[in-house]
Protein backbone atom coordinates (compact mmCIF):
# COMPACT_ATOMS: atom_id res chain seq x y z
CA UNK A 1 0.00 0.00 0.00
CA UNK A 2 1.38 3.50 -0.72
CA UNK A 3 2.54 5.41 2.19
CA UNK A 4 0.85 8.88 2.89
CA UNK A 5 2.75 12.36 2.44
CA UNK A 6 2.46 14.60 5.10
CA UNK A 7 4.75 17.75 4.65
CA UNK A 8 4.54 19.94 7.82
CA UNK A 9 6.71 23.55 7.29
CA UNK A 10 6.80 26.54 9.66
CA UNK A 11 8.21 29.81 8.15
CA UNK A 12 11.75 31.16 9.33
CA UNK A 13 12.45 28.42 12.22
CA UNK A 14 16.22 28.96 13.07
CA UNK A 15 17.49 24.70 12.33
CA UNK A 16 19.13 24.59 16.50
CA UNK A 17 15.88 25.99 18.02
CA UNK A 18 14.31 22.81 19.01
CA UNK A 19 14.89 21.06 21.96
CA UNK A 20 15.94 17.39 20.21
CA UNK A 21 18.67 20.02 18.53
CA UNK A 22 20.14 20.53 21.79
CA UNK A 23 18.55 23.86 22.58
CA UNK A 24 18.74 24.75 26.24
CA UNK A 25 15.56 26.92 25.76
CA UNK A 26 13.30 26.11 23.32
CA UNK A 27 10.25 23.53 24.56
CA UNK A 28 9.27 21.33 21.59
CA UNK A 29 8.03 18.15 22.61
CA UNK A 30 6.27 17.26 19.35
CA UNK A 31 9.06 18.02 17.09
CA UNK A 32 11.10 16.14 20.16
CA UNK A 33 8.60 13.22 19.46
CA UNK A 34 8.96 12.97 16.14
CA UNK A 35 12.53 13.19 15.83
CA UNK A 36 12.66 9.95 18.28
CA UNK A 37 9.98 8.36 15.70
CA UNK A 38 12.43 9.34 12.80
CA UNK A 39 15.62 10.51 11.97
CA UNK A 40 16.71 14.24 11.54
CA UNK A 41 19.01 15.88 9.15
CA UNK A 42 21.25 17.90 10.49
CA UNK A 43 22.87 19.74 7.59
CA UNK A 44 19.83 20.91 5.45
CA UNK A 45 19.99 23.90 3.71
CA UNK A 46 17.74 26.03 1.91
CA UNK A 47 17.73 27.07 -1.73
CA UNK A 48 16.58 30.99 -0.86
CA UNK A 49 16.44 32.71 1.94
CA UNK A 50 13.35 34.56 0.90
CA UNK A 51 9.77 32.98 1.30
CA UNK A 52 8.58 32.31 -1.81
CA UNK A 53 11.86 31.63 -3.80
CA UNK A 54 12.32 28.96 -1.28
CA UNK A 55 9.00 27.52 -1.63
CA UNK A 56 9.28 27.28 -5.45
CA UNK A 57 12.28 24.79 -4.99
CA UNK A 58 10.64 22.73 -2.00
CA UNK A 59 7.75 22.47 -3.94
CA UNK A 60 9.67 22.12 -7.85
CA UNK A 61 12.57 20.13 -6.84
CA UNK A 62 14.66 23.08 -8.63
CA UNK A 63 17.23 25.36 -7.90
CA UNK A 64 16.65 29.40 -7.90
CA UNK A 65 18.88 29.66 -11.15
CA UNK A 66 17.04 26.73 -12.61
CA UNK A 67 13.39 28.02 -11.99
CA UNK A 68 14.52 31.70 -12.46
CA UNK A 69 12.56 33.44 -8.87
CA UNK A 70 14.71 35.63 -6.32
CA UNK A 71 11.39 37.72 -4.67
CA UNK A 72 8.40 37.31 -2.64
CA UNK A 73 6.44 38.95 -6.01
CA UNK A 74 5.89 37.29 -9.68
CA UNK A 75 3.78 35.90 -12.01
CA UNK A 76 2.40 32.26 -12.22
CA UNK A 77 5.22 29.61 -13.71
CA UNK A 78 2.82 27.48 -15.17
CA UNK A 79 5.16 25.83 -17.03
CA UNK A 80 6.67 24.00 -13.89
CA UNK A 81 5.13 21.27 -12.44
CA UNK A 82 5.26 20.59 -8.57
CA UNK A 83 5.41 17.15 -6.52
CA UNK A 84 1.16 17.90 -6.48
CA UNK A 85 0.98 17.61 -9.77
CA UNK A 86 3.32 14.09 -9.97
CA UNK A 87 0.80 12.43 -6.45
CA UNK A 88 -2.33 13.46 -8.19
CA UNK A 89 -1.40 11.73 -11.52
CA UNK A 90 -0.34 9.01 -9.87
CA UNK A 91 -3.59 8.08 -7.59
CA UNK A 92 -3.15 10.31 -4.44
CA UNK A 93 -5.18 12.66 -3.02
CA UNK A 94 -3.61 16.14 -2.61
CA UNK A 95 -3.75 19.34 -0.40
CA UNK A 96 -2.36 22.44 0.38
CA UNK A 97 -3.66 23.76 4.04
CA UNK A 98 -1.42 26.94 4.86
CA UNK A 99 0.65 29.90 4.14
CA UNK A 100 1.16 29.29 0.84
CA UNK A 101 3.18 32.67 -0.24
CA UNK A 102 3.28 31.28 -3.99
CA UNK A 103 3.58 32.84 -7.22
CA UNK A 104 0.17 34.26 -7.37
CA UNK A 105 -0.66 36.31 -10.52
CA UNK A 106 -2.66 35.37 -12.89
CA UNK A 107 -3.83 32.65 -10.18
CA UNK A 108 -2.27 30.62 -7.49
CA UNK A 109 0.64 28.38 -8.62
CA UNK A 110 -0.57 24.28 -9.32
CA UNK A 111 -3.91 25.21 -7.54
CA UNK A 112 -5.36 22.86 -10.14
CA UNK A 113 -3.60 19.84 -8.72
CA UNK A 114 -4.72 20.25 -5.37
CA UNK A 115 -7.73 18.50 -4.23
CA UNK A 116 -8.23 21.14 -1.38
CA UNK A 117 -6.28 24.31 -1.30
CA UNK A 118 -6.58 26.84 2.25
CA UNK A 119 -4.62 29.25 2.88
CA UNK A 120 -4.33 33.06 4.19
CA UNK A 121 -7.17 34.43 3.10
CA UNK A 122 -9.60 31.78 3.83
CA UNK A 123 -7.92 32.09 7.86
CA UNK A 124 -9.20 35.60 7.26
CA UNK A 125 -12.48 35.09 6.18
CA UNK A 126 -12.76 32.27 9.34
CA UNK A 127 -11.76 34.69 12.23
CA UNK A 128 -13.50 37.71 11.01
CA UNK A 129 -16.60 35.34 10.61
CA UNK A 130 -16.00 34.75 14.50
CA UNK A 131 -16.18 38.67 15.12
CA UNK A 132 -12.09 38.96 15.26
CA UNK A 133 -9.20 40.45 13.30
CA UNK A 134 -6.54 38.38 12.01
CA UNK A 135 -3.30 38.75 14.34
CA UNK A 136 -1.00 37.52 12.65
CA UNK A 137 0.46 37.87 8.87
CA UNK A 138 -3.05 39.56 8.40
CA UNK A 139 -2.93 43.14 9.92
CA UNK A 140 -5.48 45.42 7.58
CA UNK A 141 -2.58 48.24 7.83
CA UNK A 142 0.96 47.63 8.32
CA UNK A 143 2.41 49.31 11.86
CA UNK A 144 6.47 49.74 11.97
CA UNK A 145 6.37 49.52 15.89
CA UNK A 146 3.50 46.38 15.92
CA UNK A 147 5.33 44.53 13.16
CA UNK A 148 8.75 44.22 15.18
CA UNK A 149 7.52 43.86 18.79
CA UNK A 150 5.99 41.21 20.20
CA UNK A 151 2.75 40.55 22.53
CA UNK A 152 0.32 37.87 23.33
CA UNK A 153 -2.29 36.87 20.82
CA UNK A 154 -5.78 38.01 22.27
CA UNK A 155 -6.68 34.51 19.86
CA UNK A 156 -6.79 31.03 21.84
CA UNK A 157 -4.91 28.48 20.12
CA UNK A 158 -7.74 27.08 18.21
CA UNK A 159 -8.82 29.96 16.55
CA UNK A 160 -5.17 30.88 15.48
CA UNK A 161 -3.86 30.37 12.23
CA UNK A 162 -2.17 27.05 13.06
CA UNK A 163 -5.31 25.85 14.92
CA UNK A 164 -7.25 26.86 11.84
CA UNK A 165 -4.64 24.58 9.48
CA UNK A 166 -4.59 21.77 11.60
CA UNK A 167 -8.46 21.75 11.60
CA UNK A 168 -8.51 22.09 8.01
CA UNK A 169 -6.12 19.36 7.68
CA UNK A 170 -7.56 16.92 9.81
CA UNK A 171 -10.72 17.11 7.97
CA UNK A 172 -9.23 16.34 4.58
CA UNK A 173 -7.10 13.13 6.15
CA UNK A 174 -10.67 11.73 7.62
CA UNK A 175 -12.06 11.98 4.25
CA UNK A 176 -9.12 10.43 2.18
CA UNK A 177 -10.50 6.94 3.77
CA UNK A 178 -8.69 4.82 2.29
CA UNK A 179 -7.20 6.84 -1.00
CA UNK A 180 -3.23 8.06 -0.25
CA UNK A 181 -2.62 11.43 0.35
CA UNK A 182 -0.04 13.76 -0.12
CA UNK A 183 -0.08 17.02 1.88
CA UNK A 184 1.94 20.18 2.54
CA UNK A 185 0.79 21.57 5.89
CA UNK A 186 2.00 25.14 6.22
CA UNK A 187 2.43 27.38 9.51
CA UNK A 188 2.79 31.04 9.36
CA UNK A 189 4.86 30.96 12.96
CA UNK A 190 7.37 31.73 14.00
CA UNK A 191 7.90 34.58 11.72
CA UNK A 192 6.83 37.46 12.77
CA UNK A 193 4.39 38.81 13.68
CA UNK A 194 5.52 37.44 17.04
CA UNK A 195 2.01 36.93 19.02
CA UNK A 196 1.02 33.37 20.32
CA UNK A 197 -1.08 31.78 21.95
CA UNK A 198 -1.02 32.84 25.97
CA UNK A 199 -0.70 29.31 26.97
CA UNK A 200 3.15 29.37 25.09
CA UNK A 201 3.89 32.46 25.89
CA UNK A 202 3.30 31.24 29.55
CA UNK A 203 5.33 28.71 29.46
CA UNK A 204 8.46 31.11 29.30
CA UNK A 205 9.98 33.31 31.78
CA UNK A 206 10.42 36.89 31.05
CA UNK A 207 13.93 37.11 31.96
CA UNK A 208 15.28 34.79 29.46
CA UNK A 209 19.05 34.92 28.30
CA UNK A 210 19.94 36.22 25.00
CA UNK A 211 21.01 34.35 22.16
CA UNK A 212 25.02 33.87 23.05
CA UNK A 213 25.80 36.67 19.65
CA UNK A 214 23.48 39.19 20.33
CA UNK A 215 26.06 41.59 20.49
CA UNK A 216 28.45 40.36 18.39
CA UNK A 217 31.41 42.58 17.19
CA UNK A 218 30.11 42.50 12.89
CA UNK A 219 33.04 44.77 11.67
CA UNK A 220 34.46 41.76 9.72
CA UNK A 221 31.11 41.68 8.27
CA UNK A 222 29.85 43.17 4.44
CA UNK A 223 28.23 46.33 4.76
CA UNK A 224 24.53 44.74 4.04
CA UNK A 225 25.28 42.94 6.94
CA UNK A 226 26.50 45.94 9.58
CA UNK A 227 23.87 48.24 8.22
CA UNK A 228 21.14 45.50 8.90
CA UNK A 229 22.88 45.54 12.50
CA UNK A 230 22.71 49.44 12.79
CA UNK A 231 19.43 49.23 11.76
CA UNK A 232 18.27 46.86 15.00
CA UNK A 233 20.51 49.16 17.21
CA UNK A 234 19.57 52.70 15.96
CA UNK A 235 16.02 52.70 14.42
CA UNK A 236 13.93 49.45 16.28
CA UNK A 237 15.51 49.88 19.45
CA UNK A 238 14.86 53.69 19.54
CA UNK A 239 11.57 53.44 18.63
CA UNK A 240 10.70 51.23 22.05
CA UNK A 241 13.22 52.25 24.83
CA UNK A 242 16.69 53.38 25.75
CA UNK A 243 19.35 51.59 24.13
CA UNK A 244 20.70 50.38 27.63
CA UNK A 245 16.99 48.46 28.25
CA UNK A 246 16.74 45.02 27.42
CA UNK A 247 13.03 44.69 27.56
CA UNK A 248 12.40 44.71 23.70
CA UNK A 249 14.70 42.45 23.26
CA UNK A 250 13.82 39.48 26.23
CA UNK A 251 10.24 40.20 24.58
CA UNK A 252 10.92 39.52 21.20
CA UNK A 253 13.01 36.30 22.30
CA UNK A 254 10.38 35.77 24.49
CA UNK A 255 7.60 35.71 21.95
CA UNK A 256 9.77 34.21 19.25
CA UNK A 257 10.82 30.65 21.30
CA UNK A 258 6.61 30.81 22.22
CA UNK A 259 5.95 30.85 18.94
CA UNK A 260 7.64 27.70 17.71
CA UNK A 261 6.11 26.33 20.97
CA UNK A 262 3.02 27.12 19.60
CA UNK A 263 3.58 25.87 15.80
CA UNK A 264 5.18 22.80 18.10
CA UNK A 265 1.61 21.91 19.50
CA UNK A 266 0.15 22.38 16.31
CA UNK A 267 2.30 19.43 14.92
CA UNK A 268 1.72 17.69 17.82
CA UNK A 269 -2.27 17.92 16.97
CA UNK A 270 -1.14 16.75 13.72
CA UNK A 271 0.36 13.82 14.74
CA UNK A 272 -2.53 12.77 17.58
CA UNK A 273 -4.90 13.25 14.02
CA UNK A 274 -3.24 10.95 12.10
CA UNK A 275 -2.64 8.18 14.94
CA UNK A 276 -6.36 8.30 15.41
CA UNK A 277 -7.40 8.40 11.45
CA UNK A 278 -5.36 4.72 11.88
CA UNK A 279 -2.90 6.05 9.16
CA UNK A 280 0.16 6.80 11.71
CA UNK A 281 2.43 4.23 10.76
CA UNK A 282 1.04 4.39 6.87
CA UNK A 283 2.36 7.78 6.53
CA UNK A 284 5.43 9.44 5.82
CA UNK A 285 5.94 12.88 7.67
CA UNK A 286 8.55 15.37 6.89
CA UNK A 287 9.20 18.49 9.17
CA UNK A 288 10.64 21.43 7.75
CA UNK A 289 11.06 25.09 7.25
CA UNK A 290 11.25 27.31 4.24
CA UNK A 291 14.80 29.50 5.65
CA UNK A 292 15.77 30.32 8.80
CA UNK A 293 15.97 33.54 10.52
CA UNK A 294 18.21 35.19 13.06
CA UNK A 295 15.95 36.47 16.11
CA UNK A 296 18.37 38.31 17.72
CA UNK A 297 21.49 36.43 16.78
CA UNK A 298 24.65 38.52 15.34
CA UNK A 299 22.41 41.42 16.82
CA UNK A 300 19.36 41.16 13.85
CA UNK A 301 15.61 40.81 14.82
CA UNK A 302 14.28 39.06 11.25
CA UNK A 303 16.56 37.01 8.27
CA UNK A 304 17.84 39.87 6.01
CA UNK A 305 20.76 39.82 4.74
CA UNK A 306 19.82 36.10 4.95
CA UNK A 307 22.62 34.71 2.51
CA UNK A 308 25.45 35.59 5.38
CA UNK A 309 24.75 33.39 7.87
CA UNK A 310 23.72 29.45 9.05
CA UNK A 311 21.37 31.43 11.12
CA UNK A 312 19.05 31.79 7.90
CA UNK A 313 20.68 29.38 5.67
CA UNK A 314 20.36 26.22 7.50
CA UNK A 315 16.82 24.32 7.87
CA UNK A 316 15.41 22.01 10.15
CA UNK A 317 14.68 18.97 8.53
CA UNK A 318 13.12 15.69 10.33
CA UNK A 319 11.44 12.51 8.36
CA UNK A 320 9.78 10.12 9.87
CA UNK A 321 7.80 7.22 8.33
CA UNK A 322 7.68 3.30 7.27
CA UNK A 323 11.40 1.95 7.27
CA UNK A 324 13.00 4.94 8.39
CA UNK A 325 14.96 4.53 11.43
CA UNK A 326 13.67 5.97 14.76
CA UNK A 327 15.83 8.20 16.81
CA UNK A 328 18.86 8.59 14.14
CA UNK A 329 20.41 11.86 13.25
CA UNK A 330 22.26 12.47 10.38
CA UNK A 331 25.21 15.36 9.23
CA UNK A 332 25.01 14.38 5.89
CA UNK A 333 24.83 17.90 3.50
CA UNK A 334 21.04 17.56 2.06
CA UNK A 335 19.09 20.47 0.52
CA UNK A 336 15.46 21.39 0.55
CA UNK A 337 14.84 20.16 -3.27
CA UNK A 338 15.42 16.77 -2.03
CA UNK A 339 12.52 16.60 -0.82
CA UNK A 340 10.61 16.20 -4.21
CA UNK A 341 12.36 12.95 -5.15
CA UNK A 342 12.64 11.89 -1.75
CA UNK A 343 8.83 11.55 -1.08
CA UNK A 344 8.40 10.12 -4.40
CA UNK A 345 10.63 7.55 -4.19
CA UNK A 346 9.51 6.66 -0.45
CA UNK A 347 5.92 6.42 -1.91
CA UNK A 348 7.39 4.31 -5.17
CA UNK A 349 6.55 6.97 -7.84
CA UNK A 350 8.55 7.17 -10.71
CA UNK A 351 10.94 9.86 -10.73
CA UNK A 352 10.57 13.68 -12.33
CA UNK A 353 12.52 14.79 -14.93
CA UNK A 354 12.10 18.84 -13.77
CA UNK A 355 13.66 17.79 -10.82
CA UNK A 356 17.48 19.25 -9.47
CA UNK A 357 17.46 17.52 -5.97
CA UNK A 358 18.32 13.87 -5.59
CA UNK A 359 16.62 10.95 -3.64
CA UNK A 360 17.63 11.11 0.38
CA UNK A 361 15.85 7.51 0.84
CA UNK A 362 19.45 5.77 0.75
CA UNK A 363 20.50 7.84 2.90
CA UNK A 364 18.33 8.10 5.50
CA UNK A 365 18.19 4.18 4.74
CA UNK A 366 21.85 3.88 6.19
CA UNK A 367 23.02 2.71 2.85
CA UNK A 368 25.19 6.00 2.08
CA UNK A 369 27.13 8.13 3.85
CA UNK A 370 26.05 11.04 2.21
CA UNK A 371 24.24 12.12 -1.30
CA UNK A 372 26.53 15.29 -2.15
CA UNK A 373 29.37 17.39 -1.22
CA UNK A 374 28.17 21.19 -1.13
CA UNK A 375 24.57 22.81 -0.53
CA UNK A 376 24.02 26.27 -2.37
CA UNK A 377 21.59 28.87 -1.18
CA UNK A 378 21.22 31.78 -4.28
CA UNK A 379 20.19 35.48 -3.71
CA UNK A 380 20.17 37.04 -7.46
CA UNK A 381 23.61 38.27 -6.86
CA UNK A 382 25.42 36.61 -3.97
CA UNK A 383 25.79 32.50 -3.44
CA UNK A 384 26.14 30.77 -0.69
CA UNK A 385 28.18 27.09 -0.40
CA UNK A 386 28.49 24.77 2.08
CA UNK A 387 31.15 22.00 1.52
CA UNK A 388 33.21 20.07 4.10
CA UNK A 389 33.83 22.33 7.53
CA UNK A 390 33.26 25.27 5.33
CA UNK A 391 30.50 28.25 4.35
CA UNK A 392 31.94 30.65 1.90
CA UNK A 393 30.05 33.53 0.14
CA UNK A 394 30.73 34.87 -3.04
CA UNK A 395 29.68 38.58 -3.82
CA UNK A 396 30.33 40.05 -7.11
CA UNK A 397 33.07 42.22 -7.77
CA UNK A 398 31.84 46.07 -7.51
CA UNK A 399 28.62 44.95 -5.02
CA UNK A 400 30.26 46.98 -2.25
CA UNK A 401 32.53 49.45 -4.11
CA UNK A 402 36.02 48.71 -4.90
CA UNK A 403 36.39 46.83 -1.53
CA UNK A 404 37.21 43.10 -2.13
CA UNK A 405 34.17 41.44 -0.28
CA UNK A 406 33.10 37.60 0.34
CA UNK A 407 32.30 35.52 3.60
CA UNK A 408 34.65 32.67 5.15
CA UNK A 409 33.89 30.63 8.19
CA UNK A 410 35.00 27.43 9.78
CA UNK A 411 31.92 26.28 10.71
CA UNK A 412 32.96 23.12 12.61
CA UNK A 413 35.44 25.44 14.39
CA UNK A 414 33.46 28.45 14.50
CA UNK A 415 29.76 27.36 14.40
CA UNK A 416 28.11 30.98 15.57
CA UNK A 417 30.52 32.31 12.34
CA UNK A 418 32.29 34.81 14.68
CA UNK A 419 35.68 35.11 12.46
CA UNK A 420 35.12 35.70 9.20
CA UNK A 421 38.35 34.38 7.57
CA UNK A 422 37.74 35.50 3.85
CA UNK A 423 40.69 37.91 3.85
CA UNK A 424 43.05 35.58 6.13
CA UNK A 425 46.25 34.55 4.14
CA UNK A 426 46.60 31.18 5.20
CA UNK A 427 42.53 30.01 4.27
CA UNK A 428 43.22 32.14 0.50
CA UNK A 429 43.36 28.38 -0.96
CA UNK A 430 40.06 27.38 0.67
CA UNK A 431 38.80 30.85 -0.81
CA UNK A 432 40.10 30.04 -4.18
CA UNK A 433 38.68 25.98 -3.62
CA UNK A 434 35.33 27.35 -2.30
CA UNK A 435 34.60 29.49 -5.45
CA UNK A 436 36.09 27.07 -7.84
CA UNK A 437 32.97 24.88 -6.54
CA UNK A 438 30.75 27.34 -6.89
CA UNK A 439 31.47 27.89 -10.20
CA UNK A 440 31.53 24.19 -10.97
CA UNK A 441 28.13 23.79 -9.08
CA UNK A 442 26.91 26.68 -11.04
CA UNK A 443 27.90 24.63 -14.52
CA UNK A 444 26.46 21.21 -13.38
CA UNK A 445 23.40 21.80 -11.85
CA UNK A 446 22.54 24.64 -14.91
CA UNK A 447 19.30 23.65 -16.91
CA UNK A 448 19.17 24.07 -20.71
CA UNK A 449 16.61 24.44 -23.13
CA UNK A 450 17.97 23.23 -26.77
CA UNK A 451 17.50 25.84 -29.43
CA UNK A 452 13.97 26.29 -31.69
CA UNK A 453 14.00 23.89 -34.51
CA UNK A 454 10.74 22.17 -34.70
CA UNK A 455 7.34 22.97 -35.84
CA UNK A 456 4.70 24.71 -33.62
CA UNK A 457 6.98 25.91 -30.95
CA UNK A 458 7.90 22.21 -30.49
CA UNK A 459 11.39 21.82 -28.72
CA UNK A 460 13.26 18.31 -28.83
CA UNK A 461 13.89 16.87 -25.47
CA UNK A 462 17.50 16.64 -24.38
CA UNK A 463 18.98 13.30 -24.69
CA UNK A 464 19.84 13.12 -20.83
CA UNK A 465 16.81 13.81 -19.59
CA UNK A 466 17.98 17.45 -18.44
CA UNK A 467 15.18 19.25 -20.16
CA UNK A 468 12.30 21.02 -18.68
CA UNK A 469 8.46 19.64 -19.52
CA UNK A 470 8.20 23.28 -21.68
CA UNK A 471 11.00 25.71 -22.87
CA UNK A 472 11.57 29.00 -20.70
CA UNK A 473 14.03 31.60 -21.08
CA UNK A 474 17.41 30.56 -19.60
CA UNK A 475 18.08 33.22 -16.93
CA UNK A 476 14.73 34.84 -15.93
CA UNK A 477 14.77 37.36 -12.94
CA UNK A 478 11.42 39.42 -12.69
CA UNK A 479 10.99 42.89 -12.93
CA UNK A 480 9.57 42.94 -9.32
CA UNK A 481 13.09 41.87 -8.10
CA UNK A 482 14.99 44.15 -9.87
CA UNK A 483 14.82 47.14 -7.38
CA UNK A 484 17.92 46.39 -5.87
CA UNK A 485 18.21 49.60 -4.06
CA UNK A 486 14.95 49.37 -2.11
CA UNK A 487 15.21 45.68 -1.96
CA UNK A 488 19.32 45.70 -0.66
CA UNK A 489 19.37 44.04 2.44
CA UNK A 490 16.85 40.95 1.22
CA UNK A 491 18.04 40.44 -2.31
CA UNK A 492 21.61 40.57 -2.04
Amino acid sequence: MNPNILFIMTDQHHASHMGCAGHAQAITPNMDRLAAMGTRLTQAYTQNPICLPSRVSLLSGQYCQNHGFYGNHAPTPDHLPTFFTHFREHGYRTALIGKAHLPDQPHIWSIGDMDAYYDTPHYADYIRAKGHEPDHNGHPEFDFKMINDARVSELPFEDSFEGFCVQKCREFVFGCKDQPFCIELSFNRPHHNLTPAKEFWDLYPDDLEMPETWKQDASDRPAHFRNMVTHTQEELEGIFEPKDNLAWQKRNWKAYLACITHSDHALGRMLDALEEAGKLDNTVIIYGADHGGYHHNHGIVEKAPGICSEDVCRVPFIWAGPGIPKGETIPALVENIDLVPTIADLAGLPEMDWVDGVSLKPLLKGEVEQVKEEAVTENIRSKAIRWANWRFVHYPAGMFGEEDVGELYDVEQDPNETRNLYHSPEHQPVVNESRRRLLEWLIRTRRFVCHHNGKDGQFPQAKDGNAIRAAYPEHRIHEANQDHKVHLLNYV
